[in-house]
């Protein structure tokens, strides 16, 4: 008995045109009584699937029919109807054929039992059934009837069921029909089986049109252009002409390979044949000149179409769109409608990916709105593409509402969604996507797994990453160079680095895009060698580079500070002509300047026809770095000029430049700029005011600063608690450490260092064991040169000399010159010539270039009267070739800093200067003031040392803010070498005398004179 359902049958029905009788032999009483309706009449077998709903097991006697030829009574089946559904269970596997199994010999085709046993790959139970019913002879149909099935086939692509009924053709001796043989060429030709095709092909006995036309459509469907082409020129010169079917092919063959001579030639046919007119080869013509890139001919083309259609309109759009003329597309678009024609689900979606191009969302929304109003906002290509839109160029809660509206989410939908989540940075919404897409039975493709991976790299999941790996070469697409890209961007991000560059080595063809990946990885991670070696490599192997991988470089050069390296990728830019790419400029700039070479990075600064905010950043930071504070403060005024707008970054930058020459005034507009452009919630910018306002002396601004940063991290704490400790207020900065702890926030070396500094300034000696013992337990920090250069300093000032040099003997290290500085200090301080002795000598051999070693030993054999040695210390200079570097002062007035050495006659207002100064020195002489004319080392008389100490380059600031600046304000100082003892002595007097605060900032420290006392306590 055969199985049959009545679907079945009524596709036989549907398929066949049959009509059917029976005799009830036995059954139920329901299915009699069904049956009973109709008794002994002929019944189409739709009707008989509509009415005849058995509930169990029956017979039933079936006669088949062929209504077409009226034979009747030719076939009698006895057959066991059995559940409706119990046909229908879906395969549980799908089976599919490589490509390559399908070419055959030319035995092979000639062979119909092979043909006719061919195993059945279609996943249709339906279909299976039928074919079943003929191969086992209980039905013949007709040619017709074979027809229709194998246009079905055609359809769906049902290669395995195609062949079963190529074998049965051939067996009952069809295999001649002509319809039937180009249904089997249309068949073949699109399940790439072009080896059968072409065999029935050359078996025909008069060359056909229609199977000329089904082959160059398969291979044109394939994307195979060029055998395309090949095969129109077979067909072309048989004799066989062409028609309005056969052009849209062969141009589209002319698209995909680009040739547009052939495309050209093909057209000159067309046109001689008569079908330039033709809508459907008109279209495909308009694409063709498109995809070739001449779209001045394609718009020519379309303009000269009679009666365009939507189809045209669409592949004008298409095309635009493709070719990145995404405002020419929307205009496009608006013309279309403008004359009446009502796009449909292909226009909108071109549309809409043409306003993802420009970046539009308010033209994406009205093209929504069309969706919408003309009822394709169900429609899957058009979802998908409204989808991208919102992700890329609107708001990704838009993009996720309209895709949650989307009945059948495809893999297109689920990579457009899944890809807005990471380039919105929410990576684990991306990541749960991906798993909830698997869960839904939609098998990833590479396009899903390449954003998947950059969520893995956004968050740092090398496990996740390493398995989405595995799944690409599961999917045997390790190779792709997108695919590699992607692994090796996810790598180096995971800081994975010997699994990046194993994907990397294991490229076959290594391209431009994978380099660049690498080599940004080797950058990021810190392998800045490996960066610069990779490049080299590359560059001889003739890979090439763009402005990226310039730009890569160069921030490893600048990492390095090798200025030879630079040097030649300056070199490289220029004879490449990108040297005027803004990223390579404003990466010339930031590595001239890392490498010292701040006329260099001017130098391209100037040269850049146009500048950006990032290079006037990078240029203004060089300055600022290398002490040109004054240029950073000109260039923010040229940046002003050229109506640029400031970020955070610039604003930071000058705030640094400020507090380096002490420029509190034109610090506190740059505050005012911060103020306006909205930055103060930025804790770069935050951060930069505190650091600022404390070097500029104002601690009590600084800590208002430090108040209004909304989210302190440890850069913010650190720089207020260093702040605190040098301006001597050393238990302050102890009470705000311990408030950072009740914060949770952890110090880090930089922390601990300005703590220490506290401990310092203020000498408290026990405080500051403590915290250094404790660093590693707490804090898990080990103590640096700069932690136990504090504390050797620490120890020397308060006269725990032994104790220092224990610190030093102790040293996990060899002391570098800061902890000798420290020791020499103190020598001088205590009057220590032995300790004084052994650190000089030291410094002397670590930076013999060091004039102020020289100077402190002198001023400590001095102080002893020891003058004999006094001589051969500035003998040892001369010889030796070192200078005194000279004590410069700064002070800033009306937004100007002026700058003072000593003796300094060149101010225009020198003049008063000098008798302001003489005339504090007769009101400090009057008060008590006597010089100290025994730090003088120059070899003169008593009366002109005194002369030479009132003429310091500090006193000569002051004495010019005095006559320059408004009664009862602020005189703030800068020095770059500590101030002098005379000098300290005689600015608390002044600042008495006067009623004025005097604050002064030293290499060490500020001091603040109020009304005849230091905030030092006289301890620095």
């Amino acid at each position: 008995m055969e199985l049959i359902s009545s679907s079945t049958l009524s596709l036989i029905t549907s398929l066949f045109d049959l009509s059917v009788s029976w005799d009830l032999l036995d059954g139920r009483d329901a299915l009699a009584s069904t049956l009973s309706v109709f008794p002994n009449h002929s019944l189409p077998i739709s009707s008989l699937s509509s009415k005849f709903k058995p509930d169990g097991n029956c017979k039933v006697r079936i006669r088949v029919g062929c209504v077409q030829t009226q034979e009747l009574g030719l076939i009698k089946w006895t057959m066991k109807l059995r559940r409706f559904c119990s046909l229908q269970k879906p395969l549980q596997q799908q089976f599919y054929l490589p490509l390559e199994h399908f070419i055959p010999s030319p035995d092979f085709i000639h062979s119909s039992k092979l043909i006719q046993t061919f195993p059945i790959f279609s996943g249709d139970q339906q279909t299976t059934s039928i074919l079943t019913v003929i191969e086992n002879g209980n039905f013949t149909p007709t040619s017709l009837s074979y027809s229709k099935l194998l246009s079905q086939f055609c359809q769906t692509k049902s290669l395995g069921p195609g062949l079963q009924i190529h074998g049965h053709i051939t067996k009952i001796g069809l295999s001649g029909d002509t319809k039937l043989r180009n249904h089997l060429v249309s068949l073949y030709s699109k399940c790439r089986t072009f080896g059968y095709a072409r065999k029935l092909i050359e078996e025909s006995s008069e060359p056909d049109l229609v199977s000329w036309s089904a082959l160059v459509s398969g291979y044109s469907q394939n994307g195979l252009g060029e055998e395309a082409l090949s095969a129109f020129r077979e067909m072309h010169l048989l004799g066989i002409k062409s028609n309005e079917f056969t052009f849209p092919s062969v141009l589209k063959a002319c698209s995909i390979t680009k040739d547009l001579n052939r495309g050209k030639a093909v057209h000159g046919i067309v046109v001689v044949s008569g079908f330039e007119y033709d809508v459907f080869v008109a279209n495909t013509l308009v694409v063709m000149y498109a995809k070739c890139g001449e779209l001045a001919d394609s718009r020519r083309l379309f303009d000269d179409i009679p009666e365009r259609n939507v189809v045209s309109w669409n592949a004008l759009f298409s095309c635009y769109v493709q070719s990145n003329f995404c405002g020419e597309a929307v205009s496009l678009f608006q013309e279309m409608v403008s004359s009446g024609i009502q796009p449909d689900e292909y226009s909108l979606s071109s549309i809409l990916n043409a306003c993802t191009g420009l970046g539009d969302v308010g033209q994406g929304k009205k093209i929504h709105g069309h969706m919408i109003k003309l009822g394709y906002d169900s429609d899957p290509f058009s979802s998908n593409a409204l989808v991208d839109m919102y992700a890329k160029v609107g708001g990704l809660q838009d993009a996720i509402a309209v895709f949650k509206e989307i009945s059948e989410s495809d893999i297109v939908s689920w990579n457009a969604i899944i890809a807005g989540c990471v380039l919105h940075e929410y990576h684990d919404w991306a990541l749960q996507l991906f798993e909830q897409m698997k869960r839904t039975g939609i098998f990833p493709n590479m396009f899903t797994l390449s954003s998947a991976l950059k969520a893995c790299a956004g968050l740092g999941l090398q496990e996740l990453g390493r398995q989405l790996h595995s799944s690409l070469l599961k999917m045997d697409i390790k190779l792709d160079p997108f695919a590699s890209v992607g692994l090796i961007d996810m790598y180096c991000k995971c800081d994975l680095m010997e699994d990046a560059r194993m994907v990397y080595d294991l490229m076959p063809e290594k391209d431009l895009i994978a380099l660049n990946a690498m080599i940004t990885g080797h950058s990021l991670n810190g392998e800045d060698v490996e960066a610069l070696s990779l490049f080299a490599e590359m560059y001889k192997e003739g890979i090439g580079f763009n402005p990226t991988t310039l730009f890569t470089v160069l921030n490893s050069t600048a990492s390095l500070q090798v200025v030879n390296v630079c040097g030649q990728v300056h070199a490289l830019s220029v004879k490449s002509g990108v040297q005027s790419d803004i990223y390579v400029v404003n990466s010339l700039i930031d590595s001239y300047g890392k490498c010292s070479h701040v006329e260099d990075a001017a130098r391209v600064f100037e040269e850049c026809p146009f500048g950006d905010l990032a290079s006037f950043t990078s240029m203004i930071t060089t300055y600022t770095q290398y002490g040109q504070g004054e240029e950073a403060l000109k260039l923010y005024l040229k940046l002003l000029d050229m109506e640029l707008k400031p970020d955070p970054f610039v604003c930071s930058s000058l705030l640094n430049a400020c507090a380096n020459l002490s420029a509190y005034e034109q610090g506190k507009q740059i505050h005012v700029h911060i103020l306006k452009l909205g930055f103060m919630s930025d804790v770069f910018a935050g951060n930069s005011l505190v650091n600022m306002y404390s070097k500029c002396g104002s601690i009590d601004d600084a800590g208002r600063a430090f108040s209004e940063i909304p989210e302190r991290g440890i850069v913010s704490w650190s720089a207020m608690i260093g702040g605190l400790a040098q301006h001597g207020h050393g238990r302050a900065a102890l009470h705000l450490f311990n408030e950072m702890l009740e914060d949770d926030v952890s110090p880090n070396h930089v922390t601990l260092v300005s703590v220490l500094c506290a401990c310092n300034h203020a000498g408290l000696v026990t405080e500051a064991k403590r915290y250094f013992e404790s660093m590693k337990e707490l804090y898990g920090i080990e103590p640096t040169q700069e932690h136990y250069a504090c504390m050797i300093d620490l120890l020397g000032r308060v006269g725990k000399l032994d104790e220092a040099m224990d610190f030093v003997n102790k040293m996990p290290f060899d002391a570098n010159a800061s902890v000798w500085g420290s020791l020499l200090g103190a020598a001088r301080i205590h009057k220590n010539i032995e300790l004084g002795q052994r650190a000089a000598k030291m410094l002397f051999t670590l930076e013999p270039e060091k004039s102020g070693t020289h100077v402190l030993l002198a001023n400590i054999y001095a102080a002893t009267g020891m003058w004999e040695n006094v001589a051969k210390v500035r003998r040892l200079m001369k010889e030796s070739n070192v200078k005194k570097e000279p004590g410069v002062s700064w002070i800033e007035v009306k937004d100007k800093v002026y700058t003072f050495i000593v003796g300094d006659r060149s101010h225009s207002r020198s003049e008063e200067i000098y008798l302001k100064l003489d005339e504090l020195r007769d009101l400090m002489n009057k008060a008590g003031y006597v010089p100290m004319i025994e730090i003088d080392l120059h070899d003169v008389e008593q009366s002109e040392k005194e002369l030479l100490l009132s003429y310091h380059s500090e006193k000569l600031a002051v004495a010019f803010g005095l006559i320059a600046t408004p009664p009862g304000a602020p005189i703030r100082v800068k020095k770059n070498l500590r101030v002098c003892v005379d000098c300290h002595t005689a600015f608390k007097f002044i600042s008495k005398i006067v009623s004025r605060e005097i604050i002064v900032r030293d290499i060490n420290r500020f001091h603040h004179f109020r009304d005849g006392l230091c905030s030092c306590g006289d301890y620095w």
